[in-house]
């Protein structure tokens, strides 16, 4: 089974705050938790043996949660970022637009690249680039949001810019 890990509200409160006592290696491990990547995944990137033992520390501590697939649709039914603020995706009819789907993949990757760099971020670039529906975008909402609010000038226009999203998602 390809067991796959989300940051909880806990978890980004963490990492927009850096509020706990955590070390380094433990933060690096939960930023590279997206809800995309694999255990597998992860390993490749944080090389050393301690990952299971800290991605289980930040499961038993409430900064990430396993996902399933068929938990994935519960979960992105209503998306509550750290900051407090309470976003709810609008409901999809059959008649939906393709057109909106692809200028919600040209606005993530272009408000990642101009917040966050041309390089940055580019597991979440990948992953909207390859969303076909509007699930698949839900999905790398979190992920897009964290990373926009992850720099001062995406914190002061994040509640703008995800309304803005949420309306074509």
């Amino acid at each position: 089974m390809r067991e796959v890990f989300v940051k909880t509200a806990k978890g980004i409160a963490e990492i927009e705050n850096r509020s706990r006592d955590m070390s380094l290696r433990t933060r690096r491990i939960l930023i590279q938790v997206d809800g995309h990547r694999t255990v597998e995944e992860i390993a490749k990137l944080a090389l050393g043996d301690d990952l299971k033992e800290i991605l289980g520390h930040l499961h038993k501590n409430g900064f990430i949660g396993l996902v399933n697939q068929s938990e994935i649709n519960s979960f992105i039914a209503e998306v509550k970022p750290g900051s407090g603020l309470n976003f709810s995706f609008r409901e999809i009819t059959s008649g939906t637009n393709p057109k909106d789907i692809e200028n919600a993949k040209n606005f993530m990757i272009n408000t990642i690249r101009v917040f966050c760099g041309e390089w940055a971020h580019l597991s979440i670039i990948k992953a909207v680039s390859a969303a076909n529906t509007h699930e698949e975008l839900r999905i790398s909402f979190i992920p897009w949001y964290e990373a926009i609010t992850a720099t001062i000038d995406g914190r002061r226009r994040s509640e703008e810019l995800s309304i803005s999203l949420l309306n074509v998602i």
